[in-house]
């Protein structure tokens, strides 16, 4: 296997349209940071480089949605987004962004570069316009019915519902989402690159030299491949985004999937540009989340991009992977001065609660209310979502196994063993780690088995399989557990006090290690250890034996890494999750069609009138009747209204309604009712009472 200098290691830009969800983190993020926490552990040279995916039209359309220019929309998210991320414990060397005026020249220059060396085929092409709002449409501008599946609501790139790739003018009668008008062809002059030249060099690439890559990985690619590629319009009609920087391509930008790989890039140049100077926390254009320099010793960013003795890899989300292992790759030998990834673990999708996580429908976890929802968590979502990761296929998050995976792992696994040794460390003497003494065989056991662990974890941190590691690791906890348990110190300590010197050694030693190689899971609980332990040694390649504490190191008073998460909390979650489904239930349901015409002399027959509720009371023997008294300003008259189930009677005494007061009278569970009073009722079944916007005087009419 290829030694490496250096790494570089990328994780998918995040479109500022939202906050991020679990989703998101489980893909590109948490794998990302648990590899170069892990890579920074065992002293190698790396840089981390993420930031915002401003340009596109999510952005446009969420602007155009909001009132607010695309500016204010990435501003808003860009910061939200870093924010959490930050949060959250992803340890990014820079968070940049696209928008920023690096970027800018980044991907002109590059585009520019491809443009000079004749690199890009011109075509025009037939497009779809908007005449109304005089506007070529991209393909989140169009919708329609999927012309596979018939879902009526499909994009002009792909069907949600049952996941095709489409092309807008395969959609069946298209529409504009800006006028809701057909949209007409139009000629349009486009840049394309020719992917089909470089598909010998692709899968030379890929087929012949990374055979290595995840089966899902280089199963996608296989397949592309095998269908041809074909050119690929690298520019578009739009007014955000980075213009396009030739004669001709006036009102014209970069596609974003060709300027957003770019990003990482132009992050990199902004991180050695930053490298000498003090580390700010941010700046007007761009947005850190590290003050501190990147471990690399690197002195220019080409270094990282540009030599064979740097290794470069890519986390992202399956969906990514075409745009990652294709579409970039053949920019860059287009270029012609840039190494390639070595790697692209690209994750399956995680859902929540057996269902697929939408943006679109509020159907997600958000990392940002969960900083909120679950004060210093961090790694508690770490811990469960590295354990639940969608490595090889789709996987479910629930809260329930949230709970169980905190409660029944970190609290009692992990965080029991640390309390027994820190607690009996105290008991017995004074915070002091003991001496080693004789050791036994079960003693000798234990100790060979701690120095397998760190080689273990390693090995799967470096093969992408974070489940597996995290899985070890917490076997490592286990032991310790089992150690304990299986000696008894709190019982030998009564006959035997050296012997149990010697187990509280072996013990803390275990803790020590632990604390090591916990960071890149749970760094906020191994940095908790860690000042528990008073270790000041975190270096991998050091853990494995039974030397990190030397006796008579004095250790900190014990403090509870984890607690239970209780019944209560998960219900509110649960519940938060329900109220989506029931909103986005309401949203969907169709509104009911309209009646038959009528004549005006029709409607003028109807006398409704404003009027005020004097008493509620409940209709025995029903679940849905109140029987109110209404002042008309006419009269005051007894109404049976099925409104019971949605107010209690005593809330809605002096209420204005509006009263149809010439309804025939009609007899209700014995009881006369001598009109109807007007109610609105919403898609989930809620009534609402139809009144005036202010008082008025009873008996005026509505008209």
């Amino acid at each position: 296997m290829k030694e490496f200098k250096r790494y570089t290691v990328t994780s998918a830009l995040p479109y500022t349209n939202g906050p991020v969800h679990i989703g998101h983190l489980a893909g590109a993020y948490l794998p990302a940071d648990i590899y170069v926490r892990y890579l920074r552990s065992k002293g190698k040279e790396v840089v981390f480089i993420c930031g915002s995916d401003e340009h596109g039209v999510p952005i446009t359309i969420k602007a155009k949605a909001e009132g607010v220019t695309p500016q204010q929309v990435v501003d808003k998210y860009h910061k939200i987004i870093g924010d959490s991320f930050r949060d959250f414990g992803i340890s990014f060397d820079i968070y940049h962004r696209t928008s920023s005026q690096t970027h800018h020249e980044t991907s002109a220059d590059f585009f520019k570069k491809l443009y000079d060396k004749g690199e890009f085929i011109v075509e025009e092409t037939e497009q779809y316009f908007d005449e109304k709002a005089q506007q070529f449409l991209a393909d989140r501008y169009i919708t329609g019915s999927c012309p596979k599946c018939g879902y009526d609501k499909a994009y002009g790139d792909q069907c949600e519902s049952c996941g095709s790739t489409l092309n807008a003018n395969e959609l069946v009668n298209p529409k504009s989402t800006l006028s809701g008008e057909p949209p007409v062809l139009k000629s349009t002059k486009h840049w394309y690159l020719p992917l089909d030249k470089y598909q010998p060099q692709l899968e030379k690439y890929i087929l012949e030299d990374h055979q290595n890559w995840k089966p899902n990985v280089f199963g996608q690619c296989k397949s592309w491949l095998a269908q041809g590629l074909q050119p690929r319009a690298v520019t578009r009609d739009l007014e955000w985004g980075v213009p396009v920087p030739v004669e001709g391509a006036e009102g014209k930008v970069l596609y974003v999937w060709f300027d957003a790989p770019i990003g990482y890039i132009s992050a990199t140049k902004e991180l050695f540009k930053s490298k000498e100077a003090s580390y700010p926390e941010a700046k007007k254009e761009e947005y850190y989340l590290n003050v501190r320099k990147p471990q690399s010793g690197a002195t220019d960013w080409e270094e990282h991009w540009k030599s064979e003795d740097t290794k470069l890899v890519h986390f992202i989300g399956k969906d990514n992977i075409v745009f990652h292992c294709l579409i970039f790759p053949a920019m860059l030998m287009a270029d012609g001065t840039y190494t390639l990834a070595e790697d692209v673990p690209a994750n399956e999708f995680l859902n929540l609660e057996n269902n697929k996580i939408s943006t679109s429908r509020n159907w997600a976890v958000w990392l940002n209310d969960y900083l909120v929802d679950f004060k210093d968590k961090q790694d508690v979502l770490r811990y469960v979502l590295c354990s639940t990761f969608p490595e090889t296929k789709d996987n479910d998050f629930t809260w329930k196994d949230y709970q169980a995976r905190n409660n029944n792992e970190l609290v009692a696994i992990f965080g029991n063993f640390i309390n027994r040794v820190a607690v009996l460390t105290h008991k017995y003497y004074g915070g002091k780690v003991p001496a080693l003494g004789a050791l036994t065989d079960f003693d000798k056991e234990v100790i060979e088995e701690l120095k397998s662990y760190p080689a273990k974890i390693g090995a799967s941190v470096e093969a992408y399989r974070f489940r597996e590691a995290l899985q070890e690791f917490m076997n490592l906890a286990r032991l310790g557990n089992k150690y304990l348990a299986d000696t008894e110190p709190w019982k030998l300590i009564k006959t035997d006090e050296e012997r149990v010197k010697t187990i509280m050694n072996i013990g803390l030693q275990i803790a020590a290690n632990l604390a090591v190689l916990a960071e890149p899971f749970i760094p906020f609980s191994a940095k908790k250890l860690a000042a528990m332990l008073n270790l000041t040694e975190t270096a991998w390649d050091k853990t494995g034996g039974v030397d990190l504490l030397v006796e008579g190191h004095q250790i900190a008073e014990a403090t509870l890494l984890f607690e239970k998460v209780e019944d209560i909390v998960i219900e509110q979650q649960l519940q938060k999750l329900e109220a989506s489904k029931t909103a986005n239930a309401a949203a969907a349901q169709p509104v009911t069609p309209a009646k038959e015409n009528i004549t005006f002399d029709e409607f003028s027959k109807m006398d409704i009138r404003v009027g005020t509720i004097l008493t509620a009371e409940k209709v025995a023997k029903t679940k849905k009747l109140l029987k109110l008294t209404i002042d008309t300003g006419i009269d005051q008259r007894t109404v049976v209204s099925g409104i019971a189930e949605h107010f209690e009677p005593e809330n809605i005494i002096g209420q204005q309604v509006s009263i149809l007061v010439n309804l025939a009278p009609r007899e209700i569970k014995g009881i006369e009712s001598q009109g109807m009073i007007l109610m609105a009722e919403n898609a989930d079944g809620k009534l609402c009472f139809i009144n005036p916007s202010a008082k008025v005087k009873e008996g005026s009419k509505v008209s």
